[in-house]
C-alpha cells in the first residue's frame, strides 16, 4: 500500500510568500502537494465546496483581504464539516496576546514567517512533523509556537 502525499493548503495574499513556501516545501523529504488561495473568502468557498476532500493541513495567514485569518479560523472551528481541519497560523507578527487567542480558538500551531529560506524549510518541516505525530490533536500551549534559531 502506498501512502498518499500530504495535501497542503496555504491561504496567503502575498504571492512572493506563496512562492517562497512552495519552494521550501519542495526541498523537504516529505511527499506533498500545495494548493494556494489569495484571500479569506476564496479559502472559505474552497473549503465549503468540498468538505469531503479537505486538505491534510491548512497554513493560514492572518492578514488577508476580504476575510482575515481570525475570521476564517473562527468559521472553520464552528463548522461541523471543517472543524477537524488542522490549522497552522503562518504570520509575520508574534504578538503574545494574539498567539494566546489563536490557541484558544483552536489553531494547531503558530509559525512566524522567517525571512531566511533555510529557516523556512526547517519551520515547515517541524510543523508538518508535529502535526503528523499529534494527528491534528490539540497540543500543549508550551508547544504551540514553532520557532527555529
Amino acid at each position: 500500500m502506498t501512502k498518499q502525499p500530504l495535501h497542503l493548503l496555504l491561504a496567503d495574499d502575498d504571492a512572493d510568500d506563496c512562492i517562497f513556501f512552495d519552494e521550501a516545501l519542495k526541498e523537504l523529504p516529505i511527499d506533498s502537494s500545495l494548493e494556494t488561495v489569495g484571500d479569506g473568502e476564496q479559502l472559505m468557498r474552497l473549503l465549503i465546496s468540498r468538505p469531503r476532500a479537505l486538505p491534510d493541513m491548512l497554513f493560514l495567514d492572518l492578514n488577508m483581504p476580504r476575510k482575515n485569518g481570525f475570521e476564517c479560523l473562527a468559521e472553520i472551528k464552528t463548522n461541523q464539516q471543517l472543524k477537524c481541519l488542522p490549522v497552522i497560523i503562518y504570520s509575520t507578527s508574534l504578538d503574545r496576546d494574539v498567539v494566546n487567542l489563536l490557541y484558544e480558538k483552536g489553531a494547531l500551531h503558530y509559525i512566524r514567517k522567517p525571512g531566511d529560506f533555510s529557516k523556512l524549510k526547517e519551520i515547515i518541516f517541524l510543523a508538518l512533523t508535529s502535526a503528523s505525530i499529534n494527528n491534528g490533536d490539540t497540543i500543549s500551549k508550551d508547544n504551540f509556537i514553532i520557532q527555529v534559531q
